[in-house]
């Protein structure tokens, strides 16, 4: 959108994982350093985990432009499987052909070995390469390294490096997957940038991009690294928000006003700033109020009068009373250790469905549901409309799942353990990080990225669904195509979703039109019968 008022050859702060504008700062060159050695050492596994953002992925896609030639990599980005699912998904990858419909494990690893077996004798060198491997079971994480066991004198047949979240590291603490974790050779965390590095990073992705001036004044640069944190991903994000401010209000360079606007449609701090007066006046109000009424009954029990204050005390002790809990606490006759399970049976009661226990996911799709599993906030959460199970932790720490089924101004209501609980959205502020998932369902005509220059009947339903949140009446043709005016409304849409307006249909954008009029999925807001 901003690109041609800026003069760039392409969007700079795209978050999308191009090793073209992998900025090599210290860790990141460290991080790569150890996925080289990983792929040319003699096996086993390297570990590599990150905060989400962190840019773990581009670190990957930059290996996988500096393979020796001798090396043969297969690359799983989505490892939410079985075993049986992920040996399979594995024989794709490398290219080996096993039996129509096999569903043995010792048939794919028979298969596996064979070929790993014949590679090594070609001389050849076998990386398997697993992100986001926070989501492998353990017996998952078992069987991979059984498949590590296939070695020679010099060395193992099979490399596995495992990218992941923080999470993953403490997964491999546990007892029963110490001899995985024995067999890791090389371990890094990837961490946020500094301060420096920030600005170095901001200033590298305008150069790749084509920009001929200073977009951001160097002044700013201590403000984008408190905000984000240092977290690749984040500063994308903003500096995106920052450039398309800046081009809507017509500058010529992003100023600190711009910013902190982009920072609040961001972190959604809209809401939560403008409710910070109006809290505090109605807070000294009830609290002089309080005084008032304390100070008028010891003036009339002075004079022996008692009855009329004593009268006028109760409705603030009713609101007294009525006040909400500071926190959100597991119920003590619940064993917490069925808190996820408590809390997904809830959301799938939501949905008009029974939890089976396993894997939620999995058994939402056989529902015909998709499942969304990610960090974000509470102003997604009002826009996706959909309840969702939360993870939270109490003022010790400890974990416990919660189902949220409704959303209000200044509340939230939870399904935990077999009760309904209702607390303020202050105090859920201090419980939540911001993981959640929910579950949604996919129309039968879309699909999960729909791309300009296409046409049938996924465009028909992008077309129809874009007019109806619009408000407009849909006037297709008989093959409608995904031209360039559609594109401009799927941008007007993801702009008024708090969306990234890049026109591009993918899964986020297909979850919110999905949403769009489908008014027999429950609603987390209250007198809503459709998005």
């Amino acid at each position: 959108m901003y690109q041609h008022y800026f003069g760039l050859a392409e969007a700079p702060f795209s978050i999308a994982p191009d090793p073209r504008y992998l900025y090599l700062s210290q860790r990141h060159q460290e991080a790569l350093a150890h996925l080289l050695y990983g792929v040319s050492g003699d096996g086993g596994f390297v570990l590599l985990t990150g905060e989400v953002g962190a840019g773990k992925t581009t670190v990957c896609r930059c290996l996988l432009q500096q393979i020796p030639a001798s090396c043969d990599v297969a690359y799983i980005f989505n490892p939410r499987l079985t075993v049986e699912e992920l040996l399979s998904t594995i024989c794709v990858e490398f290219g080996i052909a096993c039996p129509s419909g096999n569903a043995s494990i010792k048939v794919f690893v028979d298969y596996i070995n064979a070929y790993l077996l014949d590679a090594h004798a070609r001389g050849r060198h076998t990386v398997l390469i697993i992100d986001e491997a926070q989501n492998l079971s353990a017996g998952v994480l078992e069987q991979m390294r059984l498949l590590t066991n296939l070695e020679t004198n010099e060395r193992k047949l099979l490399q596995i490096i495992l990218l992941g979240q923080p999470e993953l590291a403490l997964m491999l603490e546990r007892p029963e997957l110490r001899q995985l974790s024995q067999r890791i050779v090389a371990r890094y965390h990837l961490g946020p940038l500094t301060k420096a590095e920030v600005a170095a990073y901001v200033r590298h992705r305008l150069e790749i991009s084509g920009a001929q001036r200073q977009l951001f004044p160097a002044a700013l640069m201590g403000r984008v690294y408190r905000l984000s944190g240092g977290v690749p991903r984040v500063i994308n994000v903003l500096c995106d928000r920052s450039l398309l401010g800046t081009y809507v209000q017509g500058k010529e360079r992003v100023d600190r006003a711009t910013l902190a606007q982009a920072a609040r449609e961001v972190f959604h701090q809209a809401q939560r700033r403008s409710l910070v007066r109006p809290l505090l006046v109605v807070l000294i109000l009830l609290l002089g109020g309080m005084l008032a009424m304390t100070l008028y009954q010891l003036e009339l029990r002075e004079t022996g009068t008692a009855t009329a204050p004593a009268a006028m005390a109760k409705p603030a002790d009713q609101t007294m009373a009525a006040t909400l809990p500071d926190t959100l606490e597991w119920p003590p006759d619940k064993p917490r250790s069925r808190s996820k399970a408590i809390a997904y049976a809830a959301l799938f009661r939501a949905w008009g469905a029974d939890y089976k226990g396993a894997d939620a996911c999995r058994q939402a799709e056989n529902l015909g549901l998709r499942c969304r599993s990610v960090r974000g906030g509470l102003d997604e959460l009002r826009r996706l409309n959909r309840p969702a199970v939360l993870l939270l932790r109490d003022d010790q720490g400890r974990e416990f799942h919660a189902a949220l089924v409704a959303l209000a101004d200044k509340t939230a209501t939870f399904a935990i353990g077999a009760e309904i609980r209702t607390i303020a959205l202050g105090a859920l502020a201090a419980q939540w990080a911001g993981q959640y998932t929910l579950l949604w369902r996919m129309p039968p005509d879309a699909q999960e990225t729909i791309r300009a220059g296409e046409r049938g009947p996924a465009v028909q339903w992008l077309i129809g669904q874009l007019a109806e949140a619009q408000g407009r009446v849909s006037g297709t043709g008989k093959d409608p195509l995904f031209d360039d005016v559609l594109e401009r409304q799927v941008k007007q849409f993801q702009l008024a979703q708090g969306l990234i307006p890049d026109g591009a249909v993918g899964p986020q954008t297909v979850m919110r039109l999905a949403g769009v009029g489908d008014r027999s999925a429950p609603k987390l807001l209250s007198g809503q019968g459709g998005q």
